[in-house]
């Protein structure tokens, strides 16, 4: 008999002569007592008691309708992530894992027995076994340890380059532009110096005319970019664009013995740069939702990323950046793919998004400030109705505890639960910096990833037309005599040939939306742009 099968009106073991448990204890233990395979949370916290005979779990298909988890800092968040990895590529499901504070790294390594540990798992009768996982590491740009992870400019799109730069809402409509010339021209944008030859031809007397029928693009817009780009160069940002691309399809590898591959991306050397890695990670899981295919409701998922740190993706966002967010966590579902959001207070996540993360862990919150207490009162309006005074308990759960409420396989909330979490089998702290080198450079993808390559793209061939331009004669003056009716059809069809952008669009689909609304058009480009729709694919 599993523990979720348990008599619910047994008393907890341990607590001679106990009375029958209350009625809302019963429902809750009800609520979880699910019968296909799930995650163990840990057991319910009642009226200051631990009741192991009461378990808190989530069902594993429920795992891609997506989470939140929450918590003030030091709450025990980072170790909740770890549970929830260990048990999923356990059940043979990969998971995505963000580092920022390197201390992630130890799941990869079997944990160490401890009187915390022990105490732990008696606490909430888990029958606690060393283990590590298949891990593997990953560094944006090979900064820190880790496989070097790079995207092109062309497949980040205007939107999240936009984050990241920093532009206002005109400029990232004049970038979006600047991106569809790029495309409909053939000059791939592999990394920032073929942004900047794009946009300072485009500016040029030779290059003004070509987007000039579409709204064109300003000399002080142009210059801001430029700028922009400059700053965000002599940060050291360059490595982050480039070639070979990461191929997503990388985080959803299962290892030999069947348990789900974990892919730690490591960030402790660039956690100074929220708004680089935080948009980064958008552009992997807009990647993946290219990439995948639709598969429904499945018994498992496909996998499973958690976005840590998520407050930094929504700072500052623009309208179309948060659309483009709440559009990609409501379809990605589909594809098989669970998004855990990793932050302090759910008033980080904006509301559409928020509604659609069905299993929430909230970790202890402080009241210390007003604004404190205004969080708390948002969060408790957050969870459905509860025997609990939420406002109390969540100000007093000690570090690995919660406030958890899932969906049940028939995709209904699961009854609010105070929860003591069970202790990580995997080691909770970093792994030996030697050792961590050691996995990367024996891992098979390292020798794809490793070397960046810089091939022929627009900058090489912006600067081989300027060159040709400057070593040509000038032309002498042309004679002007009568010009036969073949000759002046053979001019019109080279002058055809050698038409502009707007000339060579006019007649598609493209450019008619774009003649009813330009900004109509970029939102459709820079939607393209993050879910790849039209992407070059590696």
């Amino acid at each position: 008999m599993t523990d979720s099968e348990a008599p619910p009106a047994k008393a907890p073991e341990g607590v001679s002569g106990a009375p029958a448990l209350p009625q809302p204890v019963l429902e809750i233990a009800s609520g979880y007592a699910f019968t296909g395979p799930a995650l163990d949370l840990g057991a319910l916290l009642w009226d200051g008691r631990c009741l192991p005979d009461v378990q808190i779990r989530i069902p594993l298909p429920m795992l891609n309708r997506h989470g939140l988890v929450a918590g003030a800092t030091g709450t025990g968040k980072t170790k909740t992530l770890q549970l929830i990895a260990e048990q999923l590529s356990a059940q043979g499901v990969p998971v995505f894992l963000a580092d920022v504070k390197g201390d992630v790294s130890g799941i990869s390594a079997p944990g160490q027995e401890n009187d915390r540990v022990r105490t732990r798992a008696g606490e909430v009768r888990q029958e606690w076994t060393p283990a590590g996982f298949p891990c593997e590491f990953y560094a944006l740009g090979g900064m820190g340890h880790g496989i070097p992870v790079r995207a092109t400019i062309t497949s980040f799109g205007p939107v999240l380059l936009s984050k990241v730069l920093q532009l206002n809402q005109t400029q990232e409509q004049s970038l979006g532009l600047i991106f569809h010339y790029a495309d409909q021209k053939g000059l791939e944008l592999v990394d920032l110096k073929d942004l900047r030859a794009v946009v300072t031809f485009l500016t040029s007397d030779e290059g003004k005319s070509e987007l000039k029928g579409i709204g064109g693009l300003s000399t002080a817009t142009a210059g801001v970019i430029l700028r922009s780009l400059t700053a965000f160069e002599a940060q050291g940002m360059s490595p982050f664009f480039g070639e070979p691309e990461f191929d997503t399809s990388e985080l959803s590898r299962v290892a030999g013995d069947g348990r789900g591959t974990v892919s730690v991306l490591e960030l402790p050397a660039v956690q100074d740069k929220p708004q680089l890695f935080s948009t980064f990670l958008m552009w992997l899981l807009a990647d993946l939702f290219h990439d995948l295919p639709e598969v429904g409701d499945v018994d498992k998922p496909k996998l499973v990323f958690f976005f840590d740190e998520a407050h930094l993706l929504f700072n500052d966002a623009s309208k179309a950046f948060l659309d483009a967010i709440t559009q990609t966590v409501r379809l990605i579902r589909s594809k098989g793919v669970g998004v855990f959001f990793v932050t302090q207070t759910p008033k980080d996540v904006p509301g559409d998004v928020l509604a659609q993360l069905g299993n929430r862990v909230q970790h202890a919150l402080r009241a210390f400030t007003p604004d404190d207490q205004k969080a708390l009162k948002s969060t408790v309006k957050t969870f459905p109705n509860s025997p609990y005074d939420l406002e109390e308990v969540l100000t007093a759960l000690g570090t690995g505890e919660a406030v958890v409420t899932v969906l049940s396989e028939k995709g209904a909330p699961t009854p609010v639960a105070a929860t003591r979490l069970r202790a990580p089998e995997s080691l909770m702290g970093p792994v030996d910096p030697a050792a961590l080198d050691r996995a990367v450079g024996q891992s098979p993808l390292y020798g794809r990833y490793a070397e960046a390559v810089d091939r022929e793209s627009a900058y090489e061939k912006l600067t081989a037309r300027e060159a040709q331009a400057a070593s040509s004669p000038a032309p002498a003056a042309p004679s002007a005599p009568a010009e036969s009716a073949s000759s002046r059809g053979r001019g019109r069809k080279a002058d055809d040939q050698d038409s502009s952008v707007v000339e060579q669009v006019v007649g598609s689909g493209v450019f008619k939306s774009l003649a009813r609304s330009l900004g109509t058009q970029i939102g459709r480009e820079i939607t393209r742009s993050i879910f790849g729709t039209a992407r070059r694919r590696r």
